[in-house]
């Protein structure tokens, strides 16, 4: 599926103006209809929790854009792949787990990012207040004046 992230290709894709990918707009018998499955077969993943659709305020399921793609990627492990209904399970925690470690790697990169310009902006302030006409001077070292002998 293409980008849904704005209300045009949200609209393209088949999702109401205003939805997003995750908005749970599909009754189950249109969700069956969009994934290819029966409706038995959708409650049957939703009470493995395979793919769990949100619910209407009188308790109805609602599939999301993402929930179809699930559902045909269950289908396709299923089918193509011969993995049964324990094994996709296993495959859809770890894809989930693999995806909130990517979001948080992100996370942690843009405060270690800001962090690095806080320290350097930091570090600048201080050499900008280094007093210029101060030399530093190796204490290691003695100092010996010259003077020429008068004539």
């Amino acid at each position: 599926m293409g980008s849904t992230r704005d209300g045009g290709s949200a609209h393209r894709a088949g999702l109401p103006p205003g939805a997003s990918p995750d908005s749970p707009v599909f009754v189950i018998s249109v969700a069956a209809q969009l994934s290819g499955l029966h409706a038995q077969t959708l409650r049957g993943y939703d009470r493995l929790g395979l793919v769990s659709p949100g619910r209407s305020a009188g308790g109805g399921r609602r599939y999301s854009a993402r929930d179809i793609a699930l559902l045909r990627e269950v289908q396709r492990l299923s089918q193509e792949e011969g993995v049964n209904l324990a094994g996709i399970k296993r495959i859809i925690e770890l894809e989930q787990l693999v995806d909130e470690l990517h979001a948080r790697v992100e996370e942690l990169s843009a405060q270690l990012d800001e962090a690095r310009q806080a320290a350097e902006q930091a570090a600048a302030t201080v050499h900008r207040s280094y007093r210029r006409d101060l030399v530093p001077v190796d204490q290691r070292h003695q100092i010996v004046v010259w003077h020429p002998p008068s004539s």
